[in-house]
């Protein structure tokens, strides 16, 4: 299915916990965030899940606002259990900078506890390869600390970075995206909305 786990930066290994703990959580830390920033999308909109897990709670609350949600995630085991919760909905086990997906365009992209577990240059083009599959208007949302910092993963202890809001906001820019809002959300999650210039 995938062709190094260790793409999934630990969460294979975990995942029997994470599916049982946050991918039950149907109102779950995000999805009101993500309710609020799908106003923006038009009826309809097709939205890429990056690192979407078991889909529970924010492709759940995408799919139930009406969008044609497409998931990526590099765990087999998060993946099957998100073909379980939403047989019908477009999913691929694959890292997310190496998905087959970026070969279509979107009207959305959501990234949501995904860029801080990936090294920083993996995060830059990652950035890239969303603005790329946007048209004008198209919206990225992703979470990740304001400031800069590296810490253990709670769940997997691997390190995670976040580049800081400056170094977010340079790397969006310079991939013709503007930084329109940024907000520190339940759970204390920083995340960030840009828009295709």
């Amino acid at each position: 299915m995938v062709e190094n786990p260790e793409k999934s930066n630990g969460y294979e290994r975990i995942a029997p916990i994470f599916i049982s703990g946050r991918g039950r959580n149907h109102t779950g830390v995000g999805a009101r965030e993500v309710a609020e920033w799908s106003r923006l999308l038009p009826d309809g909109a097709a939205v890429l899940d990056l690192g979407c897990g078991p889909g529970v709670p924010i492709s759940e609350t995408l799919i139930n606002r009406g969008f044609n949600v497409y998931g990526v995630d590099a765990s087999p085991g998060m993946v099957a259990a998100f073909q379980a919760n939403f047989p019908s909905t477009p999913i691929q086990c694959a890292a997310v900078e190496d998905s087959d997906f970026f070969g279509r365009g979107f009207d959305a992209v959501v990234a949501w506890g995904l860029f801080f577990l990936l090294d920083p240059e993996t995060q830059r083009q990652l950035i890239a390869k969303a603005a790329a599959v946007l048209p004008r208007g198209g919206r990225l949302l992703f979470t990740a600390p304001s400031e800069v910092c590296s810490w253990p993963d709670a769940m997997t202890d691997q390190t995670s970075v976040s580049l800081g809001l400056d170094e977010y906001r340079n790397t969006l820019e310079a991939s013709s995206l503007e930084l329109v809002g940024t907000l520190l959300g339940d759970g204390r999650n920083h995340y960030y909305s840009a828009m295709k210039r």
